[in-house]
């Protein structure tokens, strides 16, 4: 297991080397520019994402397609995965990390009309997309496709699972002594409760579950970055210095270099929100709207509101507690989340606890989803409920078991579902502007896409 484990850790390296950060960035930057700043359209498109479409072809609202979304990105990532990035990376990482997010709007825009595009309908009226389905549709690449589902399905047993039930086991552990067989068995119990009903009991409980818990998360942090005033300035500087020049952030922080800075700040971002990953789309193919760019719009705010808002709060409040705090251990991720905020009087532990069980338990909801679908495009409808149930003992097995290597292992899943989905982005460019023209540029919003949703 150590020499897999040294072997993973390699392939991730290599996986999110330059090349990677090229490929990720440059996409996002080529949308951006060709799509004419989707991003300007951010407030158009959370005020669709709480809008019913009557009338729309789909399985479930828009809102509850994004609060799916939603609770597969707001996991670990938003606190764990910051935290990392800046315990390797410097604080330099928060700015590459956040950069990540803003840019990565337009790839999610792009996902997410590609999902409505080239969906199909199975027979008994269910709606199925993603990247799999614009790469075998729209570029004939069924070979990739295939490879990208392979990828999603094994990754939904890392980044979705696994890492997110022993992030609540031990956190609960750790704070309040449970034992993680006592916690996994309860996680366990309620995923099961919920993903057992599919998507639309999936999508019911994260439309509930995501904007309480979001809205809790941020406040909190807004909260302590009211205490930590003083130290915000600064933070800000610091992490905007160091994202280019490391050195300018002193102290135990020296060390890191502009690469890894963005690398990691990068492979945060992208495990934060996913833009670029090809996950999402899954469930925005499932989505009641009445053209392909309303709900790419409605895609777009998740990423928004994952990293350009959240992931942020959570750099700022780490990297302006150390500045405040100079005995706060910075040396390793999880330790420097749960130092940073246990400095803060009163609501600093229970905010982060609050945090890491709703994100995480949302998290393996919302994967579920992502994985079944990619199972069911693999080997059948059939084969769903075997999967449902394997995911859901992987729940319990991912609370009791050391993940060392499966951290390893997400992280290479993450590059190897993004190449393919990037490359569908950038191939069918000339897609995503015309139908980007017809709706968005010639204020056509609400016209309804007369195409015919094709059969399975």
């Amino acid at each position: 297991m150590e020499g897999l484990n040294d072997f993973l850790t390699e392939l991730s390296g290599l996986l999110w080397g330059w090349p990677m950060i090229i490929l990720l960035l440059g996409t996002h930057v080529y949308l951006t520019i060709i799509l004419r700043f989707p991003q300007r359209k951010i407030f158009t498109a959370i005020r669709l994402s709480i809008k019913r479409d009557p009338g729309a072809t789909g399985d479930v609202s828009q809102f509850g397609s994004l609060a799916t979304a939603l609770a597969a990105t707001i996991g670990t990532g938003n606190i764990i995965g910051v935290a990392t990035a800046i315990a390797l990376g410097g604080p330099g990482a928060v700015l590459w990390c956040w950069l990540t997010g803003v840019f990565g709007i337009s790839t999610k825009y792009a996902e997410g009309l590609l999902a409505i595009k080239y969906r199909i309908k199975t027979a008994d009226g269910k709606m199925l997309g993603g990247p799999m389905y614009a790469l075998e549709r729209g570029l004939g690449w069924k070979w990739l496709a295939v490879l990208f589902a392979t990828f999603t399905a094994i990754a939904s047993f890392g980044i979705g699972n696994t890492v997110q039930a022993n992030a609540i086991a031990t956190l609960t552990h750790e704070t309040y002594a449970v034992s993680p067989y006592i916690t996994g068995a309860i996680v366990c119990l309620l995923a099961g409760a919920v993903v057992l009903g599919g998507v639309k009991s999936i999508a019911r409980v994260c439309s509930t579950l995501v904007p309480f818990m979001a809205f809790f998360y941020v406040l909190g942090c807004i909260y302590i970055l009211y205490i930590n005033a003083d130290y915000l300035w600064p933070a800000t500087k610091l992490i905007c210095h160091s994202a280019f020049n490391p050195a300018a952030a002193g102290g135990g922080f020296v060390g890191s270099t502009v690469m890894m800075a963005a690398r990691f700040g990068i492979a945060r971002g992208l495990f934060s929100n996913e833009s670029g990953m090809g996950s999402a789309p899954i469930v925005a193919a499932a989505a009641q709207t009445r053209n392909p760019v309303r709900q790419a719009l409605v895609s777009s705010s998740g990423t928004f509101w994952d990293t350009v808002v959240i992931c942020a709060m959570t750099g700022l409040v780490i990297v302006s507690s150390v500045i405040a705090y100079p005995d706060i251990d910075f040396a390793n991720g999880a330790t420097l989340t749960k130092d940073a905020f246990a400095k803060i009087p009163v609501v600093g532990t229970p905010l982060l606890t609050f945090g890491l069980l709703t994100f995480a338990f949302s998290t393996i909801l919302g994967w579920c989803y992502y994985g079944e679908k990619a199972v069911e495009y693999l080997k059948g409808k059939q084969w769903v409920k075997g999967y449902r149930v394997t995911y859901i003992i992987a729940v319990f097995l991912g609370s009791v078991m050391n993940l060392t290597i499966v951290w390893n292992l997400a992280d290479c899943m993450n590059a190897l579902m993004a190449i393919p989905n990037l490359l569908s982005l950038l191939f069918l460019s000339g897609v995503l502007i015309n139908e980007t023209r017809k709706y968005l540029w010639h204020d056509r919003l609400d016209a309804t896409d007369t195409n015919e949703v094709p059969p399975n």
